[in-house]
């Protein structure tokens, strides 16, 4: 009988072993490959796995591109070879890059970047051939935005600035303070982040903002990830993970 009780957590384990072992099995995850590995509390058992997959002798020479300090770290302490996307190796493009989300609306759009990642997640992403995300069924909302806050990296000189563009398009903004940090959250890059929510009520498009938020000055990425449709493997309590 399936668990229907299985926690966030359990889920996030779940639909890790899940996927990377159907992706294996058929063959959109292959020995040789390229992959970018994403960040996250949904990626890390997914490294664990992944490296279970190298040990096993199912997978070998998969050259990884991480997205972040802590996915690199990950990757190196379990013996995946990670690669820079400007490597001879990568030569800037990826066969695959396999990540989670923080929301996913029904056209499989995303927000992400909750662990301040998001530039180096949507590099990755936007120069591979395919895209998987991971997720468990607390991601899974009817409209991007208006409950997990959009993260836009912002050069801290235009913080003011561009708060207030932001707020031009019906967006809440503020600046993320660290945990067990002294001030705001600094990225991989030297960046801050704000994080933007709309009314419940809103007709946020983020298909339309990504672009729009992008060309303010000041702005060097933000989470929303509507240019490509990834696979979704999304775990449930139930102990079902449901393809889309």
């Amino acid at each position: 009988m399936p668990n229907k009780t299985m926690t966030a957590e359990e889920q996030k384990k779940l639909v890790s072993h899940y996927a990377l072992n159907d992706l294996v099995s058929r063959g959109v995850l292959r020995s040789g490959m390229k992959v970018g590995l994403g960040t996250g509390s949904t990626m890390m058992p997914a490294i664990h796995v992944l490296a279970q997959l190298l040990a096993a002798g199912k997978l070998c020479e998969i050259k990884a591109v991480s997205t972040s300090f802590e996915t690199t770290i990950a990757c190196e302490e379990l013996g995946i070879p990670v690669y820079s996307l400007n490597s001879r190796e990568i030569s800037g493009s990826l066969d695959l890059a396999i990540d989670g989300a923080d929301e996913i609306d029904p056209d499989n759009n995303l927000i992400k970047g909750g662990g301040a990642a998001l530039l180096l997640e949507k590099i990755v992403a936007y120069n591979a051939d395919q895209f998987v995300i991971l997720a468990d069924e607390s991601k899974a909302v009817p409209n991007l935005g208006t409950r997990f806050p959009l993260p836009v990296e912002v050069i801290s000189e235009a913080r003011t600035s561009v708060t207030q563009q932001l707020i031009r398009l019906g967006a809440t903004a503020a600046v993320r303070y660290g945990v067990k940090k002294a001030g705001p959250v600094i990225t991989d890059n030297g960046n801050i982040i704000l994080d933007c929510l709309w009314p419940s009520d809103s007709k946020c498009n983020p298909k339309s903002l990504e672009g729009i938020i992008n060309e303010i000055v000041g702005v060097v990425e933000n989470g929303f990830f509507t240019k490509l449709r990834p696979t979704v493997y999304l775990a449930h309590a139930d102990g079902t993970v449901e393809l889309r």
